[in-house]
């Protein structure tokens, strides 16, 4: 992996960019001269982005999905000709990195005005904004006075806010929130919790974000999106070195296409057989919900497993065996309600003959004893749905704590509160929770949410940087559970690293939903449609990487 594929995997807190911030700085890197730098490529973005007559914006560049199309559009037919940009400048080295952009955005012949309403700045920003008022730069100290713009660079505050806004700056940003004016703002939008992604008071809402350097935690919280826009990372090449003496193995990354890529079960050895690419065995559904059963069967499916059990009433069998012919459907005896009653596998089958196991979607709370069973046995086993719900029942944490193999459990954030009801709120600090409740309950927790987050007992973290609201469906999750248990069950017998698995399908099953609502808008992607875009995204995925 290169250095701009570790780059972009990295996470940070503001206290970890101070500290390597410390170091580049100690080393003799002037505080003027990274500041010019930055700028710089903050300018050049903005003129890619509005200004060039024959703007290509790519979404392979973007962290968007890989496989489509190149978008061509023109300055004047997507985004209007610029007659003025506004610079809003804080105290900080936020404001000075504003005022470099507006001083390189005047020497390309734009105009430029600047909002700086505070009176007393840092030294550096302070000179900065002295020389771009004698260059000619209009600078306004009143919200009320700044001139109609067609596009707002937000340098307020940087990464590290904590106090909240109030008073006449929390006016102004809701002010120029309302205007609906495209803002670019720099490293964070003003106003968030550099952390947490918290509002604090009000903020800016943001049209683009250009993190600088490394990834900010905030941005990737699900509190936060609505105010980020599309976040881009500005890489001013920050020494490797410096990087690994702050963070070391660092503990929270992004899932990018690249570690999604390497950790699947591909190629395969040209000498293999069905059993040695993983047994999965699949205990869904219920005769009041066999839905949960098929797509879960059909997520599984698309993770190449070698060979798919799924056990089931013995109502749906035959339905079951219509949508997936290819696995083994075990019809069980079943409860009054419909449930699974036992498990009856096989002759000269029993569960240690699976690579792996999954549970709970469409099982109904009637199937307390099935879920008691599998928990008991020796397998990885992924959880969800009513799986989570009985867990909850039994009391999460001493229950796994009990357990010798790996549990991924993959609640919303409903569910992770029932789980773990004495722990953070998960609406609050996503990672926080997250991170305590694979501590606690020495399983792989995956989040679900606009930006899913997955931690290990170890207290490695994943967070999926993109997704999309079309995967707001029911349905999506019990396709996800399947996807990644099938990739599970093949690490298993391949010996690759399992928690990497649960975020590599985490990245698959959000790539999918995004190409289906490309091709769909985000109205036309149901679950079953979705498992039909499964195989779509990661085959043309992998041509565009052989092509790079």
């Amino acid at each position: 992996m290169n250095r701009q594929e570790q780059i972009s995997q990295i996470v940070v807190t503001a206290q970890q960019m101070r500290d390597i911030e410390a170091r580049i700085f100690a080393a003799g890197m002037p505080v003027a001269a990274l500041m010019e730098k930055v700028a710089g490529l903050i300018a050049s973005r903005i003129q890619t982005l509005y200004l060039s007559e024959d703007t290509i914006l790519e979404d392979a560049e973007r962290e968007k999905f890989p496989a489509s199309p190149r978008h061509r559009v023109t300055a004047s037919s997507s985004f209007p000709r610029l007659n003025k940009i506004g610079i809003l400048v804080g105290p900080g080295h936020n404001g000075g990195d504003a005022l470099v952009v507006a001083r390189e955005l005047h020497f390309q012949g734009l105009e430029v005005c600047i909002w700086c309403p505070f009176s007393k700045l840092k030294e550096l920003t302070s000179q900065h904004l002295q020389y771009a008022q004698s260059l000619g730069i209009p600078c306004y100290q009143s919200i009320e006075d700044l001139p109609d713009c067609d596009l707002l660079v937000d340098g307020l505050f940087g990464f590290g806010l904590e106090r909240e806004l109030k008073d006449s700056v929390a006016s102004a940003i809701n002010h120029l929130n309302d205007k609906s004016v495209p803002i670019i703002s720099i490293d964070v939008p003003s106003g968030l919790h550099t952390d947490t992604g918290e509002v604090l008071g009000t903020a800016i809402r943001a049209s683009y974000t250009f993190c600088l350097g490394l990834w900010k935690l905030g941005l990737l919280q699900d509190q936060a999106l609505e105010y980020v826009g599309k976040a881009e990372l500005i890489d001013f090449d920050i020494p490797w070195a410096d990087v690994e003496a702050v963070l070391g193995n660092p503990q929270v990354k992004r899932i990018t296409r690249a570690t999604a890529l390497s950790t699947l079960p591909l190629p395969r050895p040209p000498v293999t057989h069905k059993y040695k690419e993983g047994h999965l065995l699949l205990i869904c559904g219920s005769r009041r919900y066999s839905g949960g059963a098929i797509l879960t069967g059909l997520g599984a499916r698309a993770s190449g497993v070698g060979m798919l059990s799924i056990a089931v009433p013995e109502s749906i069998k035959s339905i079951m065996v219509s949508h997936l012919p290819e696995a083994l459907i075990v019809g069980c005896p079943e409860t009054k309600t419909g449930a699974i009653a036992q498990l009856q596998l096989p002759e000269n089958t029993d569960l240690s003959s699976f690579s792996a196991i999954a549970c709970g979607p469409g099982l109904t709370k009637d199937a307390v004893p099935i879920v008691q069973q599998v928990l008991e046995s020796a397998n990885p086993l992924v959880l969800d749905a009513d799986g989570l719900n009985i867990l909850a029942e039994m009391g999460t944490s001493q229950t796994l704590q009990k357990r010798n193999a790996l549990t991924v459990l993959t609640p919303h954030t409903g569910e992770f509160k029932r789980l773990f009801p004495e722990l953070p709120d998960a609406k609050q600090d996503r990672i926080k929770a997250v991170r305590a409740a694979a501590k606690e309950s020495r399983a792989v927790v995956l989040l679900k949410g606009a930006r899913t987050a997955i931690a290990d007992p170890q207290g490695s973290i994943w967070i999926n940087p993109e997704s999309t609201p079309a995967l707001a469906r029911g349905g999506s999750g019990d396709v996800l559970t399947g996807l990644m248990s099938g990739l599970i069950a093949q690490a298993v017998t391949r010996q690759l690293p399992i928690e990497k698995m649960v975020a590599t399908a985490a990245w698959w099953h959000a790539q999918a939903g995004i190409l289906a609502a490309q091709e769909r808008t985000e109205l036309g992607v149901d679950a079953f449609t979705l498992t039909e875009y499964l195989i779509r995204v990661i085959s043309t995925t992998l041509e565009i990487s052989d092509r790079c």
